[in-house]
Formats: C-alpha cells, structure tokens, sequence
C-alpha cells in the first residue's frame, strides 16, 4: 500500500492524527522508508509532524496553518504519549468565556514539563502537575472529537499558581473577574486541598480584591483550618516592611490592577 492511500483511508474514517510506527506497520514497508515518504509528504504540505513521530492530516482549510489546530490533535498526542492531561490556565479560561486576551500559546498541564511543541503557527505549552489525574475536568467538543479542559475552579488555581504562564497578577485578576460568575464557592473550598496551600491563599486575597468575597468565604476557613505560614502575593518581589493581611496570611507585596 502505499502512504498516500493509508492517509486517504485514515481521512475516510475521520482520523487526522497517526503514528510512524502505525503508518509502517500498516502500509508494510521499512521504518526508514515510511519516514522518508512521510517527508515527502511533510515537504508538500500535506502533513505535519508537531511531536517526533506523530503526525496531524492538513486538510486544505489548515495548510496555511501548517499544523491542525492544537485543540484538534493534543487529545490524540497525549493518547499517544499515554499520559493524562487537560487544557488548563489561560486556555481554559477562554473555553469557560474568559477572553480578554486570546492566548498566543496553547497551554496543557500534565504530568511533566515538556519543550515547547511549534507546529507551524501552532504553538503549545506542557506544564507540569504530579496530581493532574485527581484534577476535575469538562469535555468540550471539537471538530475531531473530544477535549478535557479543567473546570473552571481548577482553572482559577493553577492561573494563581503558575502566574508565570498567566501573564502576571494583573492578567490574572482580569481572567478571575470574567472567570467569577463561572465559579462555585463550595467547589473552590472542597478541591483546595488538591493544591498548596500558598495556591488557596493567593486566590482568596485576589478573589476579595476584585469584589467576590463570596467566592473567597470557603478558602478562609480553609486556611484557618490549616494555620499555614504567611506567604507574599507575588513570589519575584520582597514583602519587607510589608504588613501581613490576617485574613489570608499573605503580604499584598505587589499592586494588582485588573483591566476593565
């Protein structure tokens, strides 16, 4: 068989994502002659290669793209990796109405951190979380199946807990403000334990900043339960002479000015 036609039967069936391993097994030739004639391929735009032997089908509409849509093939890849993962942090946002700015970067947590995958314009960034398995998520459909995205309060922590991969304090308070009418106070308290604590304290301090002190309630019996030690609001500026907010056990070290 050659290549072509074992694409053209995978695209009858409605697959877009394969392997190497399974595109030479199938087709009945080499590994290093598959490889070559996936090349080929590749050079002509018709496939493209996001993760070392892993191939995504471009159909017309996504060869200027130059790779499908990360949405479209990140549920395959980590099929493939054999690892659990979800559409987290400013990606989640948006799928859950937070789109204040559409991020650049797709970005997925899982169980380790890897390079960044550029697949054309397709961007996508792995963050790692050892608990991903434990995390609740949301199913949301795309055009070639199915995508897990963290909920909307797992997506509030882990904005506050990477905040480098949020856009700062800022951003995240803007993305908590649009987030705020998609959250559950009593969903908030009950997966707190499922982060640090330091996560659960930061949140609650911006939660009430931004005006939902509502939200916040649970997280501060949260942490007067669990009597942590104080931490700062942002971890890259000093907190001395800073005074502590009692409430959250936290120095408010940095302004935070959200968009409107």
């Amino acid at each position: 068989m050659l290549i072509a036609h074992y694409i053209d039967r995978l695209l009858a069936q409605g697959i877009y994502c394969f392997s190497g391993i399974e595109a030479s097994e199938t087709v009945g030739s080499s590994v290093i002659a598959t490889r070559a004639a996936l090349g080929r391929l590749r050079h002509k735009g018709e496939i493209a290669m996001p993760f070392r032997g892993f191939y995504v089908i471009l159909t017309p509409e996504y060869r200027q793209l130059g790779c499908l849509p990360a949405n479209q093939f990140v549920p395959a890849l980590m099929e493939h990796l054999e690892e659990p993962y979800y559409a987290a942090l400013l990606t989640a946002a948006e799928h859950h109405g937070a789109a204040h700015h559409r991020p650049q970067v797709f970005q997925v947590v899982t169980l380790r951190t890897r390079p960044r995958i550029t697949c054309g314009s397709v961007q996508i960034d792995f963050i790692a979380r050892k608990n991903v398995a434990l995390m609740p998520t949301r199913n949301f459909k795309t055009p070639r199946g199915y995508l897990k995205v963290s909920t909307p309060e797992v997506t509030a922590f882990d904005i506050v807990g990477y905040p480098h991969y949020a856009g700062g304090l800022d951003n995240i308070a803007t993305v908590l403000t649009e987030l705020a009418e998609s959250l559950d106070a009593g969903v908030l308290a009950s997966i707190a334990k499922l982060s640090p604590v330091a996560w659960s304290q930061r949140l609650g301090y911006l939660l009430e900043l931004i005006g939902e002190a509502g939200l916040a309630e649970g997280l501060a019996e949260y942490i007067e339960q669990r009597k942590p030690v104080p931490v700062s609001l942002s971890v890259s500026q000093p907190h001395k002479g800073v005074r502590q907010i009692a409430r959250w056990r936290l120095f408010p070290n940095e302004k935070v000015d959200p968009e409107t």
